[in-house]
């Protein structure tokens, strides 16, 4: 590095000052790298990201969204239904079971607004807490024998 803060260095193909410069050059192969790496140049590397056969190899994101942005269907979002809404809050009020909207969504690691949604049978409720709400109610929200105990306790004769 010269001690001169006042000189300007100029890189590129385009620069060719008064000045015999040698060009700029793109050394292909890794025997080429070397031999210039033994004789001293200074090199500059860049790593290029997307090999040459991107092109060639079909994307399936792309086919997806193509897809989508042809379809002109609105999918309407679909709700639990009444049956399960009125399951959670039948077992919730029970006597064995008996907690708030807001405990049982304490226990089943979501949000009050979220149960409440479930038993209103609002469109868009978010269905992935279902099996939580199950096990902690022990109580069948999903199938054909919804409102129906998990598993039954056992009578003692």
């Amino acid at each position: 590095m010269s001690e001169d803060w006042d000189s300007v260095t100029r890189i590129g193909s385009r620069v060719r000052g008064g000045a015999a410069q040698p060009r700029e050059t793109v050394i292909r192969g890794k025997s080429a790298l070397n031999a210039a790496q033994r004789s001293g140049a200074i090199l500059a590397t860049e790593k290029k990201y997307g090999g040459a056969n991107t092109a060639a190899r079909p994307r399936v994101e792309g086919q997806h969204l193509t897809k989508v942005d042809r379809s002109d269907d609105i999918v309407p979002l679909q709700a639990v239904g009444d049956e399960v809404g009125k399951a959670i809050q039948r077992r919730r009020n029970e006597e064995g079971y008996k907690m708030t909207q807001k405990e049982l969504a304490a226990k089943c690691n979501t949000t009050a607004a979220i149960i409440s949604d479930l038993e209103s049978n609002k469109k868009g409720a978010d269905k992935s807490v279902l099996p939580r709400i199950s096990r902690v109610l022990n109580v069948k929200l999903t199938g054909k024998d919804i409102g129906k105990e998990l598993f039954p306790k056992k009578n003692k004769k």
